[in-house]
């Protein structure tokens, strides 16, 4: 859907949604860009999210992200989704149509993807195994990735066993669900390890898991990117390893956002990161 005749408006719905860091990115698209327009935060509560949503194409809204809470609500709101984003359960962006309509897509697995391409040039889904630690939205996610990107084998992790058996079942793919207490040795000749979980974040307990039987040749991804380093990224980088952390995921998905709200395509520049890392 083209805009380029109006004020072109989009936004992220959470709760809480204060802290996040989009606005800052979109709109630095504006105006590195040249555009007239505006990204702003909706703090918008579980019970008011279909309203909010339904709203959107009255206020001139191209569309909206979407982020904690609200994320699999989301799925069962919107009038059309894509096959990936019903696949995963969750969507991160919605579209408004000519006709008023809202068609949600998934867009985390691009951002995950385009982070580790950014990070590690060369990498390639099929190098070994991937080990994949939690089971919830980000998850499914990110396993959707590396089944789409041609992983051969995912070992999931997850402290409570039946989530992770239920995101396997769904999403259909080479997953073996380990049990938490293997997971030390589940990294044994791994390719790439990935935490989804909010371990090691600002104010959470870092991830329980040793290091000792992961190849130093293996990546090691933290979708987690406030802090800039985690404890699992700093111990695997003094180990040797190559890590990375969630920013680029985050950048990296509001690309497609674009394309689909302002028939625009934009670009994660360094100075772009650089505004968004000053502000971590």
């Amino acid at each position: 859907m083209s805009h380029h005749e109006h004020f072109l408006l989009a936004g992220v719905m959470g709760w809480p949604v204060m802290h996040s860091r989009s606005p800052k990115l979109h709109n630095y698209w504006f105006e590195h860009y040249e555009l007239a327009g505006a990204y702003v935060p909706l703090a918008v509560k579980p019970d008011g999210l279909e309203k909010a949503l339904r709203a959107l194409p009255a206020l001139g809204f191209a569309g909206c992200n979407l982020t904690i809470p609200h994320k699999e609500q989301a799925l069962r709101i919107v009038d059309h989704a894509d096959a990936r984003a019903r696949r995963i359960g969750a969507i991160s962006c919605v579209t408004v149509n000519a006709d008023g309509s809202l068609t949600g897509t998934n867009n985390d697995w691009y951002g995950f993807v385009e982070n580790l391409r950014e990070a590690f040039p060369g990498w390639w889904a099929d190098a070994g195994p991937a080990v994949v630690i939690g089971a919830g939205g980000a998850s499914r996610a990110v396993v959707d990735a590396l089944i789409h990107e041609g992983t051969k084998e995912i070992r999931l992790i997850n402290r409570t066993r039946e989530r992770a058996t239920s995101l396997a079942h769904a999403l259909d793919g080479p997953v073996t669900v380990l049990d938490w207490d293997k997971r030390h040795s589940a990294l044994e000749g791994a390719a790439l390890l990935v935490n989804t979980t909010s371990q090691g974040m600002v104010g959470n307990p870092a991830l329980d898991l040793a290091l000792d039987a992961l190849p130093r040749t293996a990546e090691v991804c933290d979708i987690v990117y406030i802090p800039g380093e985690t404890p699992l990224l700093k111990a695997a980088r003094e180990r040797g390893n190559r890590t990375v952390n969630g920013l680029g995921m985050l950048l990296h998905q509001a690309r497609p956002a674009w394309r689909s709200w302002f028939d625009k395509d934009v670009e994660v520049t360094r100075e772009l990161r650089a505004l968004i890392e000053a502000t971590i």
